[in-house]
């Protein structure tokens, strides 16, 4: 009895003193609450320079501002493990590895260093789950990770949804007999949405749409020495034809590996198949100037296919992929969807071996492109190289050399080769660009007898935009750019004998560049490159 009365009173007195300390404990919690409260900061993960008092929004792009917590941090794993920035957990995507911990530290402070990482997990691409999104260009192609990214993003949880574009309300002019002046627009404009399946699968998803139906008409702007596609049941000459008002729908499933393998899967309708360079407008050489390259149907002009297929395996910077879609360019009809046929291959290698390189070699069989002329098949070859290079803040210098060979059915092959330049710091922007196209008499339209010649032509563009809005979320810039068109002496009976030129005034009309807290890190490291 005496025992059971001992152990009553032992067990009382335990439960009273842990009753004591969890009541002195949460009491002390308490306590640390509320001077946290009374001390808790908020930033924002794409801009870290913006802290404030109270939870909200960040007033540069909107996004939800993160409680910035002190605490400390004790030796990752990484740090443990290694110096070097390449050495990491090899389960997680590459281009991660590219800023160890000590980055995120010194830009966001030790408390931020997570909110960075959760950050970085939302900079995929929509693809491919392994590339960071400022490698994503058109299609499935890849441009350099250095890229500048001109454009509005969104976080819904985990969801991200990316909006970008451009317009350019113009006048433009260009001589010859075969020339043209008008007042137009071009334009485009893109969202990218993505959704995680877990740790290492992403479900993505785009869509781009353009007003060019409206804002060029059938006939499309002039544009001395391009070809390509119909009107009214003639072939377009020395004209841009316009784009359709659905430019891409696409799909993709991605998935990571072990060892730095990915893969996905890549479905559009329109979309664009493994084939060529990125598209003209999301080149970062390209994207200040309105027109589109005389060598287009030799390089990217794929880049809107009505039933694309493809399927890409990657491992680190390297990847090989594959397409099948449909050969025949979209019809006069720029407002339906067009049948699909998948009747057309191609494959493409892509290396990007440094952050600020991007290259790409493709081959694709094309069948039936021209709707006039449905006997005709072509296998074009082309090989690229996109240099990007960061020089400071707000600061980039890229470059592109394209070359594109077409094997058509009666013609042969002919060639076309590329350069682009484009030097932009802070609210100024001069561009440049250099093209030698071999053309057909029947790609320019002439007489049945000059038909089967082939004739070179080129264009030398020089161009320059000044930022009016510069980095207040939408920039808006005055442009003006001047061409010299050369012909070989035997077009003059087409073209006259003046000099061929055209001139333009532009706004230029796009989202602000986006950035986030890495971005001075990845400059000092395009830096150390050069």
């Amino acid at each position: 009895m005496r025992k059971h009365i001992a152990a009553i009173i032992a067990s009382a007195l335990a439960l009273s003193v842990t009753n004591t300390v969890i009541a002195q404990h949460s009491h002390r919690e308490h306590d640390y609450d509320l001077e946290q409260e009374e001390t808790q900061k908020y930033t924002c993960l794409m801009h870290p320079e913006v802290i404030t008092d109270q939870p909200g929004n960040c007033p540069k792009c909107g996004m939800k501002l993160v409680p910035l917590k002190e605490k400390k941090r004790g030796t990752s794993n990484v740090e443990r493990s290694t110096s070097k920035v390449g050495a990491m957990d090899p389960n997680r995507p590459s281009h991660e590895h590219e800023h160890p911990p000590s980055v995120a530290v010194a830009t966001y402070g030790a408390a931020g260093e997570h909110e960075h990482e959760k950050m970085q997990m939302s900079m995929h691409s929509t693809i491919d789950l392994a590339d960071p999104m400022s490698r994503e260009g058109s299609g499935t192609s890849w441009i350099p990770d250095s890229s500048p990214m001109y454009g509005r993003m969104f976080m819904f949880g985990e969801n991200m949804l990316m909006l970008h574009g451009a317009i350019f309300p113009r006048y433009t002019n260009v001589s010859t007999r075969r020339g043209d002046d008008r007042i137009d627009a071009p334009n485009w404009f893109m969202a990218m949405f993505s959704h995680p399946l877990g740790d290492s699968t992403q479900f993505g998803s785009r869509l781009m749409m353009s007003l060019d139906p409206l804002t060029e008409g059938g006939r499309g702007y002039p544009l001395l020495f391009q070809t390509g596609e119909s009107w009214n049941g003639e072939a377009l000459h020395d004209r841009q034809h316009p784009h359709d008002l659905f430019d891409e729908l696409s799909f993709s499933l991605s998935q990571t590996f072990e060892h730095d393998l990915s893969a996905y899967v890549y479905f559009g309708y329109p979309g664009e198949p493994a084939l060529g360079p990125p598209a003209f407008m999301h080149r970062p050489s390209a994207m200040d100037d309105p027109d589109a390259p005389i060598g287009h149907h030799w390089q990217d002009s794929t880049h809107i296919t009505f039933g694309v297929a493809t399927l890409g395996a990657q491992w680190r910077n390297v990847k090989l992929e594959g397409s099948i879609f449909t050969g025949r360019e979209p019809d006069e009809d720029r407002y339906d969807f067009d049948r699909p046929r998948f009747d057309s291959y191609s494959g493409r290698l892509s290396w990007n071996p440094t952050r600020n390189l991007a290259l790409q070699v493709s081959y694709g069989y094309i069948k039936s492109p021209e709707e006039l002329h449905p006997e005709t098949k072509i296998h074009r070859t082309t090989a690229s190289a996109i240099y990007n290079l960061p020089l400071g803040r707000d600061t980039n210098w890229s470059n592109t050399f394209v070359w594109g060979q077409n094997n058509a059915t009666e013609e042969g092959k002919t060639q076309s080769f590329l350069i682009e330049s484009n030097y932009q710091r802070g609210r100024n922007t001069v561009y440049f660009r250099w093209e030698r196209v071999q053309k057909s008499g029947h790609e320019l339209v002439l007489d049945e007898a000059d038909e089967s010649e082939i004739f070179p032509v080129s264009g030398y563009t020089l161009g320059y935009v000044r930022d009016l809005s510069h980095g207040k979320g939408i920039d808006i810039g005055l442009g003006t750019q001047f061409t010299i068109n050369d012909r070989p002496d035997s077009l003059d009976r087409y073209y006259g004998d003046d000099l061929g030129y055209a001139f333009q005034f532009f706004l230029r009309i796009r989202p602000s560049q986006h950035s986030h807290g890495a971005h001075e890190h990845s400059e000092h490291v395009a830096g150390m490159e050069k």
